[in-house]
């Protein structure tokens, strides 16, 4: 590693695998900071798959994610010239608790710069992990944005900047959670035979992938990315990473416009073993809710984007299949959101212009007659304040089952009541639900 104090810790331009032995070391130097975090069976996912599955708990870390690996590792390999020039890193939250974490251990100022829509919860836990230490700012409308201005920082600064994936330490770090997993069912006399692994730069499945390269070659790994930031997908269609032009930031710790540089070349020479997919945000939020209800498992939507991975596909009856739950940083406040948008994909919440015909006795008609015994009004606005029992109004409706919806739909075209569904992704939507 180079002396210089203002190196930036990336990718470097001449590619150097990553070994099982570099990962190895790794583990043992983190050891006695970092603990294992439990591999869990898990009863319900594995009688609904028909597979044996486990769920490796990233989310029992310190700072609630696997990041702290990464991140610690990289700052512990530091020089005395480098830890006193200070560090700067970006994240979309996790990377920064762990950042903070190893600041405050190892006694190094840090900047940390995390973009707007990083939930107060995190910022709030980066405060509380980096103490007097770290100081956090705001800025960037994505992780994007905010890593530009932490890297112009670092270079005016002198400081080394922190890469959240697109790093060699960082991936070695990361990897030792696939170096636990193989440990963790040896031990019960199983071996691995795919593994579920939450995209976002791809500093994760790089690791994972490099230790299973040389220790179980023939295990599968599926990388599952959030369709809002399908990153890799895109580099792997484009032959090269590519930056995307917007991305979903719900999903916010894998809400990533570009795939890590040496992520992506550690993929590109496992395509043999990786199976690369996307999933919608609703079915993340489906899955979170069901992570929560059935095994009290908090997740955040990354953490359970590899539980909506696994609900996806089909995998060899009986095998033994282990889903990485990545992180448990996530806002309370934020379950309102993530209960509408599981509804949404769950074909259980639709909103319709409803455009009343000029006559009274109409509200009433659409009540009794359009509705069903089991559809609830969630939302009923006239988009008119002047206008009462005529006129256009802005309704949400509830199913009690998603086969209700087409026969909700005969009576309303049925009616002389004008009624347009809203569909999800539309501008309308977007402008007249969520405003």
């Amino acid at each position: 590693m180079s002396d210089n104090p203002s190196a930036t810790l990336t990718a470097s331009t001449t590619f150097e695998p990553v070994r099982a032995s570099d990962i190895q070391l790794a583990q043992a130097r983190i050891s006695s900071v970092i603990e294992p975090t439990p591999l869990q069976y898990c009863p319900r996912l594995s009688e609904e798959t028909g597979v044996e599955v486990y769920l490796k708990r990233e989310d029992l870390q310190d700072v609630r994610s696997y990041k702290i690996r990464g991140a610690y590792y990289a700052i512990a390999n530091l020089s005395d010239e480098q830890r006193a020039a200070g560090i700067v890193a970006a994240s979309a939250g996790n990377h920064a608790q762990g950042v903070a974490y190893a600041c405050r251990t190892m006694g190094i100022p840090g900047r940390i710069y995390v973009p707007v829509q990083t939930p107060k919860q995190k910022r709030d836990r980066i405060v509380v992990h980096g103490g007097d230490m770290v100081e956090l700012v705001v800025t960037g409308n994505n992780f994007d944005e905010a890593a530009e201005a932490a890297r112009a920082d670092s270079a005016e600064r002198g400081a080394t900047m922190i890469e959240p994936f697109d790093a060699r330490d960082t991936v070695i770090g990361q990897g030792t959670v696939a170096a636990e997993i193989l440990t963790q069912l040896t031990s019960i006399g199983k071996s691995l035979d795919t593994v579920f692994v939450p995209v976002g730069g791809g500093g994760l499945l790089a690791g994972v992938a490099s230790y299973l390269a040389d220790m179980a070659p023939r295990t599968a790994i599926v990388g599952v990315e959030p369709a809002g930031a399908a990153s890799l997908q895109a580099a792997l269609h484009a032959d090269g990473p590519v930056t995307l032009e917007a991305v979903d930031a719900f999903v916010d710790g894998a809400a990533v416009k570009r795939i890590g540089e040496l992520p992506y070349r550690i993929v590109e020479r496992n395509l043999g073993r990786i199976h690369v997919m996307d999933v919608s945000e609703g079915a993340v939020c489906t899955e979170m809710l069901d992570l929560y209800q059935n095994e009290g498992i908090i997740a955040e939507p990354a953490g359970a984007l590899s539980v909506t991975g696994l609900k996806e596909m089909n995998l060899q009856p009986d095998s033994v299949v282990v889903c990485i739950i990545s992180g448990g940083n996530n806002d309370v406040l934020r379950y309102a959101e993530i209960m509408e948008r599981s509804l949404v994909h769950r074909g259980l919440k639709h909103y319709f212009l409803v455009n009343f015909p000029q006559e009274p006795g109409q509200l009433r008609h659409f009540l009794n007659d359009i509705l069903g015994p089991d559809d609830d009004i969630t939302l009923f606005e006239y988009l008119k304040r002047n206008n009462r029992e005529t006129g256009a109004a802005l309704v949400g409706l509830e199913l009690g089952r998603a086969s209700d919806f087409d026969p909700l739909v005969e009576r309303m075209n049925a009616s002389r009541i004008d009624c347009r569904h809203l569909m999800p992704g539309t501008p309308e939507y977007e402008y007249l639900v969520n405003t």
